[in-house]
């Protein structure tokens, strides 16, 4: 399988209002894939449809080769916004609850990380901090043993270090079970650390995806004596542009060598990247396909 998700022209309508209209995406297998864009982006929806927790308005969503919703639950994890937990259950509780959920519980993964996170098996969720619960649903998320694991926004309420301890976790349950992984994020510092896949979701069409080494090695920003973008060559795709009374400042992307002696050339980090495609218009007609899909 190349794939673990893959959604066609998807579309889910509340009333009068799209939350999620026209997405076309596929998320590689074996991948740690950052979802990022601005609020109401519709990725909170998206990642809803690929759990079955929604249901299409129009178009069509795959999840590991099969129609969203239809008999994959055994074989997803899915940790959400508020990483739900029930607040009058204990520790232990929730492990014997993912026990009797999930045929392919495993119990021995489960008592570690309840272990080594120091939590108190009798310990009410109700009365664990944030980042203690975030770490309990990402224990159900992970003991499950998925084959996809996608999380939405599971740190965004909690404080630097808790957030970092919970990334560093996922990233260890990354390599022991080699899963693929869907993370959903606001922060490009926690896709920078975690992921090694981006995906630029923007009034719900994909802006850019491709592998975030691929990505920073093929954009640029150039800047040099004011000109019209137009006079740049073929190969070089705008992706912004502002100019003053004298100087032009491009990003763009391009395989190909700059060679004009004009330009002040400098590489792009990861959040100059992200901020530059959040900022394109996502109008139908430009952006019915990504403007950027590399993939190795």
């Amino acid at each position: 399988m190349t794939t673990v998700l893959q959604a066609q022209g998807l579309g889910k309508k509340y009333g009068r209002r799209w939350a999620l209209s026209d997405c076309t995406l596929e998320v590689p297998a074996g991948r740690v894939v950052g979802l990022v864009g601005p609020n109401g982006a519709g990725k909170s929806t998206l990642l809803n449809l690929s759990v079955g927790m929604l249901t299409p308005t129009r178009g069509t969503i795959e999840v590991l080769g099969a129609p969203a919703g239809t008999n994959q639950q055994a074989k997803i994890g899915f940790v959400a916004q508020d990483t739900p937990t029930y607040a009058r259950l204990n520790v232990a509780d929730h492990l014997r609850l993912g026990a009797r959920l999930n045929p392919a519980w495993d119990d021995a993964v489960a008592q570690q990380r309840i272990r080594h996170l120091g939590l108190d098996p009798k310990q009410r969720a109700g009365r664990l901090s944030g980042g203690q619960r975030a770490q309990l649903a990402l224990t159900l998320g992970i003991a499950k043993r998925p084959e996809l694991l996608i999380l939405d926004e599971p740190v965004a309420s909690l404080d630097p270090l808790a957030r970092r301890e919970f990334l560093q976790d996922l990233m260890e349950a990354v390599a022991e079970q080699e899963l693929s992984v869907v993370l959903s994020s606001h922060l490009v510092s926690d896709v920078e650390r975690s992921c090694d896949y981006l995906v630029v979701l923007v009034e719900s069409r994909v802006q850019v995806s491709g592998e975030i080494d691929t990505l920073l090695a093929t954009h640029y920003r150039l800047v040099g004596p004011r000109r019209d973008e137009k006079s740049l060559p073929a190969g070089q795709h705008v992706i912004s542009a502002s100019h003053t009374d004298r100087q032009s400042t491009f990003l763009i992307r391009t395989d190909q060598p700059i060679l004009d002696p004009a330009w002040t050339v400098s590489q792009l980090n990861l959040e100059d990247l992200v901020l530059a495609y959040m900022g394109r218009s996502a109008s139908p007609q430009e952006n019915s396909r990504p403007v950027l899909e590399v993939q190795r």
